[in-house]
């Protein structure tokens, strides 16, 4: 019955579309999107997610037509990627993108922000194509920036950090990390994160192999906090830093180990452990 329905609301379209009138064709555009919507909606209770998201586009275009109709054609881009995300997430992809450009023309950053934070899940869950993942929650920090939303500009730009350290742009990832940290550190209900931030931020530099700078930069976060200096991750990131200068793997394991006994590793900082540990094996020996 849905489907029959929904195939009714597009034939009235269509007949709106292929109608005369004396007022002009912007009713008619606005009259048919609105059947267009009605049918994308009577299709997702059939779970026709397809057809969903191809009725909801066409209901996006004619609703560009109309000068005033705007926000309702981005609203139809987001419906169309909701349904095109089941199995086409290329095109969901598209349809948010198109919304995105209708956003940004009306200044709607939040909005736009958070199409683009969308885009991200999409590109990092189901398309896995990081480098992609990675520009779009760069998109959403500037957005949300815009839009004068520290909290949401800290939320993307660590999931910025995160992809970035994992596609080994480590000094990229550095500078997001330290940038929510200084953001973070006089904060009240962010500053006892900080130390989060920090550690991460100190994993990465242990990446970059250069042990002069990874010292550098943990002088440069006590400075920054003078509290850093006695929590635990600092103690933690000297003893690594310590085992990678002096290339010893067993007890930079042991640290590892007494670490996660008290403090259980994520798999983020797991993954960025190991590829230190890796490091100091590949160093070649003088012995």
């Amino acid at each position: 019955m849905s489907e029959q329905q929904a195939q009714e609301y597009i034939q009235q379209a269509e007949k709106k579309l292929n109608g005369w009138g004396w007022f002009g064709g912007g009713n008619k555009y606005e009259d048919a999107a609105e059947l267009y919507a009605k049918a994308g909606n009577t299709f997702k209770l059939a779970k026709r997610w397809i057809d969903a998201g191809d009725t909801f586009m066409k209901a996006a275009e004619l609703h560009k037509k109309v000068a005033d109709s705007r926000f309702e054609a981005s609203r139809d881009y987001e419906n169309a990627s909701k349904c095109y995300k089941k199995s086409k997430p290329e095109a969901a992809v598209g349809a948010l993108l198109e919304a995105i450009n209708i956003d940004k023309e009306m200044a709607n950053f939040r909005i736009a922000a958070k199409h683009h934070s969308e885009v991200a899940e999409i590109y990092e869950n189901d398309l896995v194509d990081l480098p992609a993942a990675l520009d779009n929650w760069d998109n959403a920090a500037q957005l949300y920036l815009a839009d004068d939303s520290p909290a949401m500009v800290s939320k993307c730009t660590l999931k910025a950090a995160h992809l970035a350290a994992v596609l080994g742009q480590y000094d990229n990832a550095i500078e997001k990390f330290e940038s929510v940290a200084a953001a973070s550190v006089d904060n009240q209900l962010t500053k006892w994160s900080v130390k989060e931030y920090f550690l991460k931020a100190g994993l990465c530099q242990l990446c970059t192999g250069d042990t002069i700078r990874v010292q550098q930069a943990l002088e440069k976060y006590c400075n920054m906090d003078v509290s850093f200096e006695s929590t635990r991750e600092y103690e933690f990131l000297q003893d690594i830093l310590e085992c990678v200068e002096n290339d010893e793997v067993d007890l930079f394991t042991q640290k590892v180990y007494a670490f996660d006994e008290k403090t259980k590793l994520d798999n983020w900082k797991t993954s960025i452990l190991l590829k230190i540990k890796k490091s100091m094996a590949e160093e070649p020996s003088l012995m």
